[in-house]
């Protein structure tokens, strides 16, 4: 069995991880163990910690999602990285496969976003409608592989499901991703999508930090493992990452 989360960074105030496909970040009505469990117990463990763990994730990512999770170890960090959230103040870099090859190479996409609670899926307009929230996203092709695409993608919004919906409504669903189109499901559950990259600012040694997520160990994704070292070389928006 997968594990179900990596740590990336860890200190007093943060616990970092990434995240494997399949697993909740939240409780839901499956009450199935979630990924805050998970990181609760090893707190407990590694610290030896008697009673109730403090964690809480400052963000989610989708259950067949993999990739950076952001969880806050004391109550002062928890509204500071609220915050920047909040303030769109954390850089975010998402890996996603698609198979439709995309209409630009940088391209932007702009939808307003309706989520149905009942059903858990985002419908996305080309223009404003009743309860929608705007949702932006910068994309860039990143280059092809055995007949998909990788793009990265680059949210300066952070609405539920909306990479996965406003790839979708481009005509590119993501691979595995059949809830928004794509002809058929990965064996795994998972689609292929993954939180790669967070900068932003510690909320309280106030130093920057760059995180990033290995992507997950399973032969379709790492083929694309080639094209992080075009990346490293690619200065094409001011916030870079190191290699």
């Amino acid at each position: 069995m997968k594990k179900a989360f990596n740590v990336i960074y860890e200190d007093n105030h943060l616990l970092v991880v990434n995240k494997s496909s399949g697993i909740l970040v939240q409780g839901d009505k499956t009450g199935d163990k979630t990924l805050t469990d998970y990181c609760k117990d090893y707190i407990a463990k590694k610290y030896e910690k008697p009673g109730a763990v403090f964690l809480h994730p400052v963000h989610r990512l989708d259950r067949p999602v993999s990739g950076i999770v952001v969880f806050a170890r004391t109550s002062k960090s928890l509204e500071r990285m609220t915050a920047l959230f909040r303030k769109r103040e954390v850089h975010k870099v998402y890996w996603a496969i698609v198979k439709r090859k995309p209409p630009e190479e940088l391209g932007k996409l702009t939808y307003w976003l309706v989520k149905d609670s009942e059903k858990n899926v985002s419908k996305a307009y080309d223009k404003e409608v009743p309860d929608s929230k705007k949702s932006e996203l910068h994309y860039k092709r990143m280059g092809k592989l055995n007949d998909h695409w990788l793009l990265e993608l680059r949210p300066q919004t952070g609405r539920p499901h909306q990479l996965r919906v406003q790839l979708a409504a481009m005509g590119c669903p993501i691979r595995g991703d059949v809830k928004y189109g794509f002809s058929k499901a990965n064996p795994d559950g998972s689609i292929n999508l993954h939180a790669f990259h967070l900068v932003f600012i510690h909320p309280v040694k106030k130093e920057k930090i760059f995180l990033r997520a290995a992507l997950p160990e399973e032969p379709f994704w790492e083929q694309f493992l080639e094209f992080e070292q075009a990346k490293s070389s690619d200065r094409h928006l001011d916030q870079t990452f190191s290699g």
